[in-house]
Parts: structure tokens; sequence; C-alpha cells
């Protein structure tokens, strides 16, 4: 019996040390490098726990070292991944709702996202998070603007005729309601493309027309600023069951990392967008701003396209696009 005891206590010790173990450290993940926004929001959170010292560690595995780009949902929910940065539209596949992150229209400036992630659109998604194991720690939003190899685009009427390359299968479906044609390819393609013509006009997010130097190629800019069409919707989520294994000064000490770096993101994202405008500027391109009725214009022409294809295709789809478009 005595044996039996100490036995029941050594393997008792045994596990709860492969708890604290797993505990001590988290493991996080994301696609890009460490001079990336996204990485420099995981950073916060990160140096805002070791600083609390509550024997807790996260690690982060940048660049795609540890899942590739699109295949870190899967992981997160099944408690293989602790936390990622992850454009939440990626997971469209396991949960049609997620579409609704990246749609047309549908966020017009970086104030109107704030107002969504607050809002109860907002609380919908994260229910459906929830059913897969996962929480939103970090809400953010980054934009994106369009650019013309000849000529400005500002209205629908500007991309009848041209061939244009979209971020996102929902621009595509609004573009060509607007008489583009279509060539799908990754951003990182789109200076070869529009060099050798086979683009003349594009959309993807600023720090990415940025990055690829995309100013090299183009007569015209239009980036977000009061409005914009492409906004995505790129939190930093956590696995529930992970979270709830931490304790509360953990717990409190990961929430408040989270607070920080959410006010982070939204200053950052606002800067971001201007930056790439005196990038473009700066390299003599012509910048255009979006106004109040072109924006509607679009937003018209993505509710016969985007919004209808999303609410065929998605259970309870009218519902929540309906509670998106509520949001003010």
């Amino acid at each position: 019996m005595k044996r039996f005891f100490v036995s029941a206590v050594s393997a008792a010790a045994l596990l709860a040390g492969t708890v604290a173990a797993n505990a001590a450290e988290l493991r996080l993940s994301h696609q890009w490098s460490t001079s990336d926004v996204r990485h420099q929001v995981a950073q916060i959170v990160a140096d805002e726990v070791a600083s609390a010292d509550v024997d807790l560690e996260i690690k982060i595995f940048p660049s795609k070292s540890l899942f590739k780009p699109r295949e870190q949902y899967k992981p997160l929910s099944r408690g293989q991944l602790d936390m990622t940065v992850f454009p939440l539209s990626y997971a469209g596949g396991q949960q049609p709702a997620f579409n609704l992150t990246l749609m047309p229209g549908l966020v017009k400036n970086h104030d109107h996202a704030a107002r969504l992630n607050e809002s109860e659109f907002m609380g919908k998604l994260e229910e459906k998070m929830a059913d897969d194991d996962v929480m939103v720690l970090v809400h953010g939003y980054l934009a994106g603007g369009f650019v013309g190899k000849d000529k400005c685009i500002t209205s629908p009427d500007d991309v009848a005729g041209q061939q244009t390359r979209a971020a996102g299968k929902a621009f595509e479906q609004m573009l060509a309601g607007a008489g583009a044609s279509i060539a799908s390819m990754a951003s990182s393609e789109i200076y070869n493309a529009m060099q050798t013509g086979v683009l003349t006009a594009a959309n993807t997010s600023s720090s990415s027309f940025v990055s690829y130097r995309i100013y090299e190629q183009v007569a015209c800019y239009t980036p977000a600023s009061d409005f914009a069409l492409w906004f995505m919707y790129q939190p930093l989520l956590m696995n529930k069951s992970a979270f709830d294994g931490l304790t509360e000064a953990q717990q409190a000490a990961i929430l408040a990392g989270a607070e920080k770096a959410e006010a982070y993101y939204l200053e950052e994202a606002k800067k971001q967008d201007a930056a790439s405008a005196k990038v473009f500027a700066d390299n003599g391109v012509e910048i255009a701003n979006m106004t109040q009725e072109e924006f509607d214009a679009w937003r018209a022409l993505a509710q016969e396209t985007s919004y209808k294809k999303f609410v065929e295709d998605t259970p309870d789809g009218q519902a929540l696009l309906d509670l998106a478009l509520s949001v003010e």
C-alpha cells in the first residue's frame, strides 16, 4: 500500500512537472519577417509577458519557419500551436463566415475597423472561433489600395478593360463585375507582371506596395486614406484551452500585453498607409484619393458581386453581412 502511494505521488509530481513545463513556453507562429508590424505586435505581447515575471515565455517563430502561411489555423485549433498572427480569411475553407474579414467596401477606414472589432458582428465571428477552440487576443486590420500603370484607379469605371491583380477572391469577383480581366498571382509577382505588361493595375496592401517597390512601375497610386476598399483582418489568435490552462497571473500578463499591442497595431496601420503614399509621391508617382461617392459606387458593385456570392455560399451569411454593414 505504501509502495503504491509513493508511486502515485511520484506519478502526480511527474504529471505536474510536465504541465508546468508545457505552460512555461508558448509557441507563436507567423509568416512575416521580424521587421513587419505583425511581428512587432507579437513581440510586444511576448515582451510584456517576460517583464511580468510569471514563469512564462512566448517563443516566436517568424517567416513561416514553423507552419506554412495558410496552414496555421488548423494546428492552432487542435492545440498543436499556441498562438499565431493570422489573416483570418485564410481559414475561410474551415469557416466560410471568415471570408467576411476580407470583403471589399466592408471597412471604410481604420477607425471604422476599430468599431467593427467591438461590434456584435465581431462577437459572432469570435463565437465561431470559440467552436474551434480559438480566441482573439489582439484585433487588427491592415489596409491597401490600387495602382495603375497608365492611369489612376478610384472608381469602378477606371478598371474596365484593365488587366488587374486583386488581393482575395471577393475582390476578384468585384473587379470582374466592373469589367476588369483578372490575373491571379502573389503580391511578390506584381512588379515583374507590371514590367512585362501582363498587368496594368493591381490591388494589395500598403506595406506590400512599398516592400516590392511597385512605385517603380506605375503612374498613379490610390492609397488607403479617408476611404479604402481593401482591409484585411489579421488578428493575434490563441488556442483557448492553452490560455485556460495558464495561471491567473500568466493570463493577466498576456491580456495586458494584448491591450498594449492592439493600440500599437491600430496606430502603426494608419502610419503604414501614410508612409506608403509618401514613398510613391517621392518617386514621382501621382497620388489619387478615393471620394465618398467613389467608395459608395464600389460598395454598390460589391453588393451585386462579392456580397451576393458570399451570401449564396455561407450558412447565416446574410445575417452576418447585415451585422457588419450596420456598423457605422
